[in-house]
């Protein structure tokens, strides 16, 4: 195995392209929930929000209930998300959304469903401590019963760590049902000896304890680099508190729950070689998981796969440096004929996608040298190349 080259190229300044972060604020934490029945069984959720609207579904499904919040209008191409362990669409995809160019990238292209693991939607009420845990599979077919229970036939993949892992999984096992990865501190192998003795002493710290401060200490070092996190001369970020506060409307039987599942995972790494969609990864250099990142790139089709390494960056790009995200998603997409409203002529700046995404707009240089060998600060694009 040939150790991936970084590719020289034009450099470019961040601040020149990419606007600042807004500021988050109290408010836009704050939802109002109004329950509708139906007939199937199922019931919907509309939640409000200040940035834009959505609707949370809470579908049946032949392992267990799971909650969908959909944003966006369901004639465009689908794109869903998963979430890291003991996050969900708020505290793991918010930060991205609140992005000015990726959220107009994002939505003026696709509608959102963003998937919850079970317990883990807003409002979850705690699974019982008797309830079966489900396995990896059972999660990835349940994720198929989501896109039957909407009609979609493929969609595209967002993923973070854990949820990374389930969409990869998902993409494996439903190869026909996936356009395209992108995935974020991924994993790929099963748990090593050191990963799966940690989480079963988090795994009786959450069955006992439930959500205690040491916890969400070990968590919040899952997903944020030092940097953020603060130390004893400096406070932690506006980003890590607002981590904090989403965690402590966890139930530590929920969490458990799905820490037990990606406890007992198997390895990927064979089915990576056989997966056809084209696939786009991110790592923060301070990921406990660069590694786990490194060792998947290099398993995927070179042809149709990158690796983009987000400097001074911990495993949630998606909240610690969203923007650093942005340009790499811009080309990724592309090749799908998908692009932000500011980049289409005049003449098309009011068209919008409608599902599906036909073949025919995916270019086959997606991920060439030429299309993604960039460097911008404060991130650096790897791709794999044959010699």
């Amino acid at each position: 195995m040939k150790k991936p080259q970084r590719i020289p190229s034009l450099s470019l300044s961040l601040s020149s392209s990419i606007s600042t972060f807004p500021e988050r604020r109290e408010e836009d934490r704050d939802y109002h929930l109004r329950l509708m029945g139906d007939s199937s069984g199922s019931f919907s959720v509309d939640v409000e929000r200040i940035s834009f609207g959505g609707k949370e579904h809470h579908i049946q499904t032949n392992f267990g209930p799971v909650s969908v919040a959909v944003y966006g209008e369901q004639d465009k191409p689908a794109l869903i998300t998963y979430p890291d362990v003991a996050l969900n669409h708020v505290s793991c995809f918010q930060g991205l959304l609140f992005c000015p160019e990726a959220a107009s990238l994002l939505l003026h292209n696709f509608c959102i469903y963003h998937i919850s693991p079970p317990g883990h939607e807003l409002g979850a009420a705690p699974i019982p401590s008797d309830y079966p845990v489900l396995s990896v599979d059972d999660l990835a077919d349940q994720i198929a019963e989501v896109l039957d229970y909407f009609g979609l036939e493929s969609v595209m993949c967002m993923g973070v760590t854990a949820g990374a892992y389930i969409l990869t999984l998902f993409a494996s096992k439903y190869k026909h049902r996936v356009h395209g990865l992108i995935l974020v501190s991924p994993l790929c192998k099963a748990p090593s000896w050191t990963e799966w003795l940690y989480n079963k002493v988090l795994s009786n710290l959450l069955y006992y304890y439930g959500m205690c401060g040491l916890i969400k200490d070990f968590l919040l070092q899952r997903y944020f680099s030092k940097e953020v996190r603060g130390n004893s001369q400096v406070p932690e970020s506006e980003i890590v508190q607002a981590c904090k506060s989403l965690l402590d409307e966890r139930y530590g039987t929920n969490v458990w729950q799905f820490l037990q599942s990606m406890n007992r995972r198997h390895d990927l790494t064979e089915s990576l070689k056989k997966l056809q969609c084209r696939t786009l990864i991110f790592v923060g250099e301070n990921s406990p998981f660069h590694s786990e990142a490194i060792h998947m790139t290099s398993k995927l089709n070179r042809k149709h796969s990158a690796l983009v390494e987000v400097q001074a960056c911990g495993s949630l790009v998606t909240e610690e440096q969203p923007h650093a995200m942005v340009v790499p998603l811009e080309y990724f997409l592309a090749g799908y004929g998908l692009y932000r409203p500011c980049q289409l002529s005049s003449s098309s700046s009011s068209y919008s996608p409608r599902s599906p995404l036909s073949p025919s707009c995916i270019s086959p240089e997606l991920l060439s040298p030429e299309s993604m060998g960039i460097k911008l600060k404060p991130i650096k694009t790897r791709i794999s190349l044959e010699v």
